[in-house]
């Protein structure tokens, strides 16, 4: 079936670009390849999407000459996939550079209010169990109920003289603590960091460190960032026993997952990549595009699109160790790594 998008940008109308602007775009008329090269997906889940954010956006744009929610999906996908809004894709869908930034407002924020939808932690024990052996096959390490890590997005400057978002490295940056499953698909997103904080410090204040609080069976793994907890698993800093260094190694390729799926992320979603620029926005709406982005991550995973299809592959950032204070120390966690490790790896 036909999908109508008529051109409504009064700007495009009276000042258009000479008199080549459009009255339709058929999704019918044009082939899957150019949907994906213009919009990063399948027409099947551009559909899907339009469907679930419809009244979020109608809602927003109650104006008589409204843009219609196919031309805001579009135009929003085409900004996240080239982290761009060039004059091109204005011109293949028919609106103007300023309505595509609207657009992409608009969706973006029925993107993160969809979040609950498609990013929850396993909270009952049949999806915890599943979590638990889809790991178990990746390396052989029990009791993971996600793999944790926190990832930074480049951003313009504040214009304030905040330095809270200037990370370790110098530049500006929202910070996001993510967790996924053996799928690479995320149980927790929470993008709102300024990048000055430390991992540690993020773990600490964030609703997932008190979700852990409650959890009585398994753990998830960070890496040497982060402190031994009895629901984080940490690997051994100094392995000295074949026992020992087996669990390093499980701990390692199971922990790769989750930088795998980021990496997958930011290939598909190209406004997220640093070595292609940088958000141009606040450090608020930053974080609302990183999560928008998150969510369709999620969504085109349960739509049955693959996690690591569109993977780049880069070496992977070696983590400083976490430098553990006498008072940190947390016995009772120790005392379940080596249970663990003399269990499952001797």
């Amino acid at each position: 079936m036909a999908i109508p998008i008529a051109i409504l940008d009064c700007d495009l109308l009276l000042h258009g670009r000479g008199h080549k602007t459009l009255d339709r775009f058929d999704l019918d008329s044009v082939s899957d390849d150019f949907l994906l090269t213009q919009f990063g997906f399948p027409r099947e889940f551009i559909l899907y999407l339009v469907e679930i954010l419809r009244e979020s956006l109608c809602r927003r744009t109650q104006r008589s000459r409204a843009i219609s929610p196919e031309v805001q999906v579009l135009a929003a996908l085409g900004f996240y996939t080239s982290g761009s809004f060039q004059t091109s894709m204005g011109d293949t869908i028919g609106i103007s550079q300023a309505s595509m930034s609207r657009c992409v407002s608009h969706v973006t924020q029925a993107l993160v209010e969809k979040e609950a939808l498609f990013i929850t932690f396993n909270k009952d024990p049949a999806s915890r169990q599943q979590t638990i052996e889809e790991f178990q096959r990746v390396s052989g390490f029990p009791g993971v109920l996600g793999v944790l890590d926190c990832v930074q997005v480049t951003i313009k400057a504040p214009n304030s003289e905040d330095s809270s978002y200037v990370n370790k490295k110098g530049f500006h940056s929202v910070g996001c603590q993510l967790v996924c499953n053996a799928r690479g698909l995320l149980l927790s997103a929470e993008t709102h960091w300024p990048g000055g904080l430390k991992d540690t410090e993020v773990l600490e204040r964030s609703a997932l460190h008190k979700t852990m609080q409650d959890v009585q069976e398994g753990w998830l793994l960070g890496d040497r960032r982060y402190p031994l907890r009895k629901w984080l698993m940490t690997p051994v800093d100094e392995p000295e026993s074949p026992a020992e260094l087996s669990y390093n190694l499980a701990h390692t390729a199971t922990h790769e997952i989750v930088d795998r799926t980021f990496r997958a992320i930011q290939t598909r979603f190209r406004c997220l990549d640093g070595a292609k620029g940088y958000l141009q926005y606040s450090p608020e709406r930053s974080s609302s595009i990183l999560l928008a982005c998150c969510v369709l991550h999620n969504a085109s995973l349960q739509s049955g699109l693959d996690a690591w299809t569109l993977e780049r592959t880069a070496p992977m950032e070696q983590p400083e160790s976490h430098q553990q204070r006498p008072e940190d120390r947390d016995a009772q966690a120790e005392a379940t790594r080596q249970e663990l490790i003399t269990k499952h790896f001797s």
